[in-house]
């Protein structure tokens, strides 16, 4: 006489339950390792900036001098401010050159939609480093754009207007971050209703009206993304001011650079990483003020 054979399987309801426990641990892992690699730096950040350097090495005595010698600093300030000017400037720059352009990528065909979209999507996948020398030997000393105003005979020697200083910086940041302030923009117009749209027409708006009553005013959260893209990329950038700006083009992102370098100035460098980031954090505040209406009025 044979013994029952038994099968020992998961109920439903503990596989269920392991699953479920399973997915609320990656999600709590999801949450917390992207909060320990931004404030875990920030919190080492913020406690070396408040000490000092002594003999080579870093000392934590928690004064505030390296706050004073921001604000006290003449020098510092004015790089501070030029960054901010170049910041702003390229912003601005780049969504009033970037909405038309997501514009006409919303109200084209496919086909040529499609190519528009790999035009400006294939800079992103560039080396940063290869993009700023591409833009450097267009506006270089002998770059394309001195060669062709030398051969016309507009200019009798190269002009050192687009490189070498916080001009030439303005120009390339503005060249590199565009494709950042397109695709926010477009993707807010691609949001839009069409109905809303037809209605504007229907009820007898012109085109202009339609584009400022409807299409603008609802296009409003891309123009605040391109806009904070922009701005945060360009005051934080090092590598253009150092390739491009020369000893005329220091920004506030290529000192900070130098203090962890050459000038082993970790507490000051690190002091002005925090000024940034509250820079950002205002920048990031004014931003989400900038919202589509509730309504749209014809």
């Amino acid at each position: 006489m044979g013994h029952p054979q038994v099968n020992f399987r998961k109920t439903p309801e503990l596989g269920s339950a392991r699953e479920a426990r399973l997915i609320n641990s990656l999600v709590v892992i999801a949450y917390i390792l992207p909060i320990a690699l931004i404030l875990g730096p920030f919190c080492i950040f913020f406690v070396v900036s408040f000490g000092r350097v002594e003999a080579s090495a870093v000392v934590i005595d928690f004064n505030l001098s390296n706050y004073v010698r921001i604000l006290a600093d003449s020098t510092v300030r004015m790089v501070i401010g030029r960054t901010l000017v170049i910041g702003i400037a390229t912003a601005l720059v780049c969504t009033l050159v970037g909405f038309p352009a997501a514009y006409l990528m919303k109200i084209l065909g496919p086909t040529r939609r499609s190519l528009l979209m790999v035009a400006f999507a294939v800079p992103l996948l560039m080396s940063y480093v290869i993009k700023i020398y591409t833009v450097r030997n267009l506006l270089g000393t002998n770059g394309v754009i001195n060669h062709f105003l030398m051969a016309s005979g507009l200019v009798s020697q190269p002009l050192e207007f687009f490189t070498l200083s916080y001009y030439g910086v303005f120009l390339t940041l503005t060249s590199v971050l565009l494709p950042f302030a397109v695709f926010p923009i477009f993707l807010s117009l691609d949001r839009i209703p069409a109905s809303l749209v037809e209605a504007a027409a229907d009820l007898g708006a012109s085109r202009t009206r339609i584009f400022w009553t409807v299409i603008f005013p609802l296009s409003l959260s891309g123009v605040a993304v391109s806009l904070t893209f922009t701005f945060v990329l360009a005051i934080g950038d090092f590598i253009t001011p150092e390739l491009v700006g020369g000893p005329n083009g220091f920004t506030l992102g290529r000192i900070i650079f130098s203090q962890f370098g050459l000038g082993f100035n970790w507490p000051f460098g690190a002091a002005l990483s925090i000024f940034m980031m509250m820079i950002v954090t205002v920048a990031l505040a004014l931003a989400t003020r900038i919202r589509p209406p509730g309504k749209v009025t014809f």
